[in-house]
């Protein structure tokens, strides 16, 4: 027998004309780097230590696996509809002895000239707490803002208010609610 699990997702868009982005902050020790090719295995690396545990690995089986979370980056910026510009990471860069380390990625497309979308926001947990949302989010607008783009959406699953709470508080407004099924396997 089969049981269908529904989670709920909410598209949220961000519109300049209503909203205008601050310049992002970070910390001490943190550092934004732009898309670069070379930066693909430190998406992977930030994308699959964010989302390691959480919901979004039901939903999006390849965030559970770097190899998975590679192939994800790999797609996104192959696509003839990447943004380099809206496009980001932050590296933690107070540990001498390991060097720089992935700790935050976001990536950009654009859906039409007027229109883009933010594929994923990740934060390494360790890292959390401290802005890093927030500063990725901005950047990643303010890459968005230079190319044309007017509007911007995301999906996120309604359950991680966080997420929902940091859209919300940088003008991302909710325009639409989707359900996404995950079957699941139960015994009779």
């Amino acid at each position: 027998m089969h049981k269908t699990n529904y989670f709920k997702r909410l598209r949220m868009q961000f519109d300049f004309a209503k909203s205008e982005v601050a310049a992002p902050e970070l910390p001490d020790g943190y550092r934004l780097r732009g898309w670069h090719p070379v930066l693909l295995k430190s998406h992977a690396i930030a994308k699959q230590a964010s989302f390691a545990g959480e919901m979004d690995c039901q939903l999006f089986p390849c965030l559970r696996s770097y190899a998975g979370c590679e192939d994800l980056v790999r797609s996104i910026v192959t696509h003839s509809c990447f943004l380099p510009s809206a496009t980001w990471i932050i590296e933690f860069t107070a540990n001498e002895i390991a060097g720089p380390q992935p700790v935050a990625c976001i990536q950009g497309m654009w859906d039409s000239s007027t229109a883009g979308a933010i594929q994923n926001v990740g934060v390494v947990p360790e890292h959390r707490g401290f802005g890093l949302g927030r500063a990725i989010l901005q950047q990643s607008l303010l890459g968005f803002q230079q190319s044309g783009i007017q509007r911007i959406s995301l999906h996120v699953t309604a359950e991680n208010v966080p997420a929902l709470e940091l859209y919300q508080s940088v003008g991302f407004e909710c325009v639409d609610t989707v359900y996404r099924a995950l079957p699941e396997t139960t015994a009779i």
